[in-house]
């Protein structure tokens, strides 16, 4: 499938030669090594409309190193090269979709899923038409169009055996590796601080919940390459080392959250295997309610507000962990701050919310002060710290309650195609990725992270594949019940 019209070889090359020439001169008239990428990116396009399933297994592979650069003086940011590269597959898409608007098949639509999703997209339109900040809610609906393109849509039309899920696996494993591997020799040099990690990480990740969180969320699927690997020992034992090294990495990242992530993600393991991963999230989601009431009433939750002198950063994670248990650590108290404003200045806006990316211009005046920590001036523009109170206050009650049925949906519908399946590798890809699912819920429950660019294809890609097992499962069910049909009876 060639999306784009065909150009004849002599025009093209006029073309390469006339824009290598004018970035050169570019460069030479400015000194800046950024037009000489101009020729690069040209070929690039080329090659997308000669084979974009070759462009899209380099998206993959980009993700995991990908770092964020500024644009216009810092008004404008994005993460190289995987965004650029997202931007091309937006220009694919159209073109596809003006070939051929029915180009998405029926059963794709079909899916539960894809209608959440699609409502989730929809009502983010809602909310950025009511944007009290509406130039930053376009640029989050921009990269949210081009996530769901690249990451829900498209995999629709690469994944087709076998083989594009193993390859998928190792295209995100070899440079997600790379960078874990840079971190801990330059982490080690620091002797693993804890207060120094940030250093370590440098730009190849936002920060370490960002680190955490990926790691995390890949985890599973190594497990699952470990289960399919029996027979093959030197796979085996590779991938113990594998197991061995994001473990240990996990764990020098000193994000609670992701050591948490693990132990819900072996839940729902457990619980699909056993049959009741349906019932997890509705009992969630009960408990949460509950814990909510406890502390509204009567106020109860000024029960608890620190105090400010003895809140701080601590300098190892054995006094992190303590100061976690007491309510004295830093971070937990000031994500206790943001939610008790998030849940306040909600009550403004119910429907509708402040508009997409614009909780830090308005979440201050809704604070409580005696919960107040030293990182409260939050310079950094980080935000709720919490995707549902996110959700509730920059997308308002719609988008919030969207993405907690999607949630339960997931784990739902990966138990039902885990058994319907018969097929052992399309069984353990489905755990799989219901694990990564479940590693990513927990990360955003104390953060928000699905807006990045890493976390948010590993959760996106996640979903668009267990949309394609649903299929393949039922496929597997209808051929099995037609052979069983033409057996002859004895």
């Amino acid at each position: 499938m060639i999306p784009f019209p065909a150009i004849e070889n002599k025009l093209l090359k006029v073309i390469a030669f006339f824009l290598l020439f004018a970035a050169v001169a570019a460069f030479a008239y400015t000194g800046k090594y950024i037009f000489l990428l101009a020729p690069f990116v040209f070929c690039f396009v080329v090659l997308a409309g000669l084979n974009w399933k070759l462009v899209y297994w380099i998206l993959l592979f980009t993700i995991p190193f990908s770092m964020e650069i500024e644009l216009a003086s810092g008004s404008l940011a994005t993460t190289i090269p995987d965004e650029p590269i997202m931007w091309l597959f937006v220009i694919i898409f159209s073109l596809l979709w003006a070939k051929s608007p029915e180009i998405l098949p029926k059963w794709w639509w079909r899916n539960p899923l894809v209608l959440i999703i699609v409502l989730q997209f929809i009502w983010t339109l809602v909310a950025v038409g009511f944007s009290q900040e509406l130039f930053l809610s376009l640029k989050f609906t921009l990269a949210k169009i081009w996530m769901l393109i690249s990451f829900f849509v498209f995999p629709v039309w690469v994944f087709k055996e076998k083989k594009d899920f193993k390859k998928a696996f190792i295209l995100i494993l070899i440079p997600l590796l790379a960078t874990m591997v840079v971190i801990m020799v330059r982490h080690a040099a620091i002797g693993f601080s804890f207060i120094l990690l940030k250093k370590a990480i440098g730009i190849i990740y936002y920060n370490h919940v960002d680190y955490s969180t990926v790691m995390s969320m890949f985890l599973p699927l190594l497990f699952v390459a470990y289960s399919l690997s029996k027979g093959k020992w030197v796979l085996r034992n590779i991938l113990i080392v594998l197991i061995l090294f994001f473990l240990v990495a996990i764990y020098l990242t000193y994000a609670r959250a992701a050591m948490v992530a693990i132990f819900f993600s072996l839940a729902i393991y457990i619980g699909i295997r056993l049959k009741f991963a349906k019932l997890i999230m509705p009992v969630f989601y009960g408990f949460m309610a509950l814990i909510l009431v406890l502390a509204v009433r009567n106020n109860t939750y000024l029960d608890y507000r620190p105090s400010y002198n003895n809140t701080y950063m601590h300098k190892t994670f054995t006094e992190h962990m303590i100061a976690t248990l007491r309510g004295t650590d830093m971070s937990s108290m000031e994500r206790v701050y943001r939610w008790i404003a998030g849940v306040r200045m909600s009550t403004d806006k119910p429907v509708t919310g402040v508009g997409p990316n614009a909780f830090w211009y308005y979440y201050k005046p809704y604070a409580v002060t005696s919960f107040k920590t030293y990182v409260s001036r939050n310079p950094e523009q980080s935000t709720a710290h919490n995707y549902f109170l996110f959700m509730l206050v920059e997308q308002g009650w719609p988008a919030m309650i969207l993405y907690g049925i999607l949630i339960m949906v997931i784990f739902a519908q990966a138990q039902n195609i885990y058994h319907r399946f018969k097929d052992r590798f399309y069984k353990k890809c489905t755990i799989g990725l219901a694990m990564l699912v479940a590693a990513a819920f927990i990360n955003n429950f104390f953060s928000d992270l699905i807006e990045n660019n890493k976390v948010g294809a590993l959760f996106y890609l996640s979903i668009a594949l267990l949309v394609i097992l649903d299929k393949k499962s039922r496929e597997e069910q209808e051929q099995l019940q037609l052979e069983a049909a033409t057996q002859p009876k004895p």
